[in-house]
């Protein structure tokens, strides 16, 4: 007679300077678990990100935390840009800002029908600890604007030379392309070094996305460097598109 191993699963305290885990106690199935529980507060999702560690859940779960033993990245130097965006960004119709409209960038992230299970995650708890995140200037926001009508972008956290990118979002033609595209040439210029973007999909390896081992993802991590005047450096500002992806 057999018996099933009953999976541990590590509980976090709601003390959100407690410790997590070491991710290589990650489990592989689903890959990547690596605690349950704990809290969303700014010194738990600021330790996580620097850990790469990150939140991912749907209602009624209780809060996740993932370490997968693959990561998907972009180098910054690596946004790729087919024939065709590089086409419509010659004649772009939109505008590009950084953290004007943070509360709405990651509410139609939220709220935005895409794929199934795609977005649902984003909670109205999430989006309370995350617009907690921005208001500390740990959080970005980039929206794409048509006129005066914002019709896509993105939001994530910015840990030493990573920007960890969670979601974004089109209501238009290339939008969410034109704001990856146009806000990773900005990134490159202050020093940022890559995009993570956690989980492959088809979108993000059009883009440019690579695999890499967990392994390889912390150690650049732990070699990268804080960026001195972050908060400075995206205060609320219009980005220019000109020679992107020449």
């Amino acid at each position: 007679m057999t018996h099933e191993r009953t999976p541990y699963f590590h509980i976090l305290e709601r003390d959100p300077l407690s410790p997590f885990p070491a991710v290589e106690l990650a489990h592989r199935d689903p890959d990547g678990l690596l605690a349950i529980g704990g809290c969303l507060a700014p010194e738990r999702l600021m330790n996580a990100y620097q850990h790469g560690i990150f939140p991912w859940f749907s209602p009624g779960e209780p809060i996740l935390w993932w370490s997968p033993s693959t990561r998907a990245v972009i180098p910054i130097h690596g946004v790729r840009v087919n024939r065709s965006l590089r086409k419509f960004l010659g004649n772009n119709p939109y505008s590009v800002t950084i953290n004007r409209s943070f509360p709405a960038v990651i509410h139609h992230c939220a709220t935005t029908p895409r794929g199934p299970g795609n977005g649902v995650w984003i909670t109205p708890e999430m989006q309370r600890a995350y617009i907690r995140l921005h208001h500390l200037h740990i959080a970005h926001s980039v929206e794409v604007w048509h006129q005066e009508q914002l019709v896509g972008g993105l939001y994530g956290v910015l840990t030493k030379q990573t920007f960890c990118g969670e979601s974004m979002f089109s209501h238009a033609p290339n939008a969410s392309k034109v704001a990856l595209v146009v806000f990773s040439e900005y990134l490159k210029q202050i020093g940022v070094k890559q995009i993570d973007c956690q989980i492959m999909n088809p979108f993000l390896q059009q883009m440019g996305a690579v695999s890499i081992a967990r392994k390889e993802f912390l150690d650049r991590l732990n070699r990268q460097e804080t960026l001195e005047f972050a908060g400075q450096l995206l205060k609320p500002q219009q980005l220019l598109a000109a020679n992107v992806g020449n």
